[in-house]
């Protein structure tokens, strides 16, 4: 039946409300926690048991805190449904507080089997009551549970964290939740003519936001030390990347770098044994960010260490297989070498599991490709080189696979063809621009960045 049919005066439903005031409010209040705290989760996609319990908790305390009040009592007189529901809820709001002690540690050493044995019990309790109506002896087995347990959580908060300041201020909000809800099951209330509970759990909840925001900033303050961390760390990787390539009447060389995260596992380097001669490697190693970074510094020192093998490509690649061999922690390089040679018009290649180098020549693209195993693999791998004449007006491309293997918004793969008509595309630009489109085209074909982008553009311009 409505409320104009209760046949109340105006005066006795404004008492009412003054007397459901607090009520009203917390469970308002506990209602906004729960709902907030749930809209957290989903945009976080992470199940936090913490949170979602402690929303779960929140938001059906709320909604038991209205469906006590005296003005809705009066609104829904009568009402079977309401009744019986309300009834239900008292018996479903201890299963999400104690799955929150338990994702807490609060519970015993077999505290998920104790749990879901108290939850089975309070569901059971609740579709009994929604199903038969309200029962007494439901209710007492409801009251003795949770008199029981209850106590037991206390126990276990004092006995656990006791150096945490968290756990500390969490253990006090609890206490004096615990506490209360025990003076109300006791029979308490009646004594006071009101309940008290909902003033502990308050409290909790305010203790809870305490520590939630405690935690938050001080990840924030990590986050930001990581942040700086990071900063310094791409500074240093992008000092270990060659300046511009050094002038020649011979070659004109141009590189473009775009790390997937703030650091990554791609390399380039310049191998200069005089202006006619000339080594270029492109590199990139298992995996992203600072593992990768670091295994990438590692390889430019193994290059290095094998410069007086710039004329021999495949045993410059031997020993650096050799030096990275049991020292990349289970991570893999991939690379390629091309040996440039302006005074006998040669170039000599060889690569180790990389993306075949291309060659474009008239305005046509030649795919030159003459690969080992990946470094770091195996130490004793072995690796073979192939050798060809150069042309006056040939162009290289050297790059690694985030350009072959971009995505577009349906799955497909730039690949292998599209590399080569971006390539063509370039004829008439210099290298500096010609590397840039390169990258461009990729780059506009991705829906999203999903690894990092290298590539690495030659023109033999020298006249014999």
């Amino acid at each position: 039946m409505f409320l104009d049919e209760t046949r109340l005066s105006a005066s006795e439903v404004l008492r009412i409300f003054h007397h459901d005031e607090p009520a009203l409010f917390l469970g308002s209040a506990f209602t906004t926690v729960g709902i907030v705290t749930g809209a957290f989760c989903l945009l976080r996609r992470r199940f936090d048991a913490l949170l979602v319990w402690l929303g779960v908790f929140a938001f059906l305390y709320g909604q038991r805190m209205w469906f006590d009040t005296g003005l809705l009592h009066v609104t829904l007189a009568g009402n079977e449904f309401f009744a019986r529901l309300r009834w239900a809820v008292d018996f479903i709001v201890p299963i999400p507080a104690f799955l929150f002690f338990q994702a807490a540690g609060l519970m015993a050493r077999r505290g998920k089997l104790v749990t879901a044995i108290l939850s089975i019990v309070f569901l059971s309790l609740a579709v009994a009551v929604f199903v038969v109506g309200r029962l007494p002896l439901l209710h007492t087995i409801n009251n003795v549970l949770v008199i029981a347990a209850l106590p037991w959580v206390l126990v276990r908060a004092f006995l656990l964290g006791k150096h945490d300041h968290d756990f500390v201020v969490l253990r006090r909000g609890l206490s004096v939740f615990v506490a209360l809800a025990l003076w109300d099951n006791f029979g308490g209330a009646n004594w006071l003519g009101f309940d008290i509970e909902p003033y502990g759990f308050a409290v909790l909840l305010g203790c809870l936001g305490y520590v939630a925001a405690r935690r938050t900033l001080e990840r924030d303050q990590q986050l930001g030390e990581i942040q700086k961390e990071l900063e310094v760390a791409r500074n240093i990787q992008l000092s270990i990347l060659p300046g511009e390539f050094p002038a020649s009447a011979d070659f004109d060389v141009a590189a473009r770098y775009v790390p997937m995260t703030s650091v990554a596992g791609d390399l380039y380097d310049f191998l200069m044994m005089d202006a006619r001669h000339v080594g270029l490697l492109i590199a990139d190693v298992s995996g992203h960010g600072v593992p990768a970074a670091l295994i990438a510094s590692m390889v430019k020192m193994a290059a290095t260490s094998q410069r007086d093998q710039t004329a021999h490509p495949a045993r410059l690649l031997a020993g650096m297989n050799d030096a990275l061999c049991g020292n990349t922690l289970g991570q893999y390089v991939t690379a390629a070498f091309v040996y440039l040679d302006a005074q006998a018009r040669e170039l000599r290649y060889a690569a180790a599991g990389h993306p075949a180098m291309l060659l474009l020549r008239n305005g046509r693209v030649i795919e030159i490709a003459e690969n080992g195993l990946l470094l770091a693999a195996a130490d004793t791998a072995t690796y073979t080189e192939k050798s060809m004449t150069l042309e006056r007006g040939d162009r290289l491309l050297l790059y690694t696979d985030g350009l072959l293997e971009a995505k577009d918004g349906e799955g497909r793969l730039f690949g292998e063809e599209s590399l080569a008509t971006a390539l063509r595309n370039t004829a008439a630009l210099a290298p500096a621009d010609a590397v840039e489109r390169i990258i461009a085209d990729v780059q506009r074909w991705a829906t999203s960045q999903e690894d990092d982008l290298t590539a690495l553009v030659c023109d033999f311009v020298g006249i014999m």
